[in-house]
């Protein structure tokens, strides 16, 4: 019968056990950045993430910067945001928006035959705020707010641009990582809302519990 751990206990065992297997496989990780690719190693049991991460210059220290600040988060799906770790951002004074499920992103998609994934960062346009995007399913929606902030609507403080899929998914996160837009990306196919949640969480919990 294996061991029973409490719940601290098996977060704790888990990244003791992923820090072990890197090493094993004579690997080392940034420590700059340690903390986000071993939390999304610990999310999706994918060590493949050692290798496809990729971190624009100064994204860790802008995005704990916003984060500290209180900067509000906007997600694609409902799904990141329930993965975002609320209190911890509620701490800083910050907030998950997700607009998936607002009946005019809907009607408009509609009516425009669009997805609502696009229209929802419009929306975040006309708020006039200035956000952290969490992307971790629509390569619409990240496509989208590359062309609201070529065009000076938008002004996203850092994304995270981890779209999942097969259609215009690496286009998307590549365009992302040419624009000079402030970035953490899993390039390639792979990503998830669960990659985007544990990517904010990581970050998230550097500026709180350090």
């Amino acid at each position: 019968m294996s061991d029973i751990y409490k719940p601290m206990e098996i977060e704790t065992e888990s990244f003791r056990i992923i820090t072990e297997e890197i090493k094993a496989m004579g690997r080392k990780v940034p420590e700059e950045y340690a903390c986000v690719i071993k939390r999304v190693i610990h999310t999706t049991a994918d060590f493949s993430y050692l290798d496809s991460l990729y971190f624009s210059e100064g994204c860790m220290e802008i995005a704990k910067t916003a984060l500290r600040g209180g900067c509000k988060v906007v997600t694609d799906t409902n799904m990141a945001r329930a993965g975002v770790h609320e209190s911890s951002l509620e701490r800083l004074g910050g907030k998950a928006i997700c607009y998936m499920a607002d009946q005019e992103v809907a009607r408009i998609a509609k009516e425009r035959q669009v997805t609502r994934a696009s229209v929802s960062m419009e929306k975040t346009a006309q708020a006039g705020e200035d956000y952290i995007y969490a992307i971790g399913n629509a390569p619409t929606a990240l496509l989208r707010l590359i062309e609201l902030t070529q065009e000076g609507r938008l002004h996203p403080r850092f994304v995270i641009g981890a779209p999942v899929g097969f259609v215009n998914v690496v286009e998307a996160k590549e365009r992302l990582i040419a624009s000079g837009i402030p970035c953490i990306v899993p390039r390639g196919r792979k990503g998830g809302s669960n990659v985007a949640a544990a990517i904010l969480n990581a970050l998230l919990y550097e500026v709180t519990e350090r």
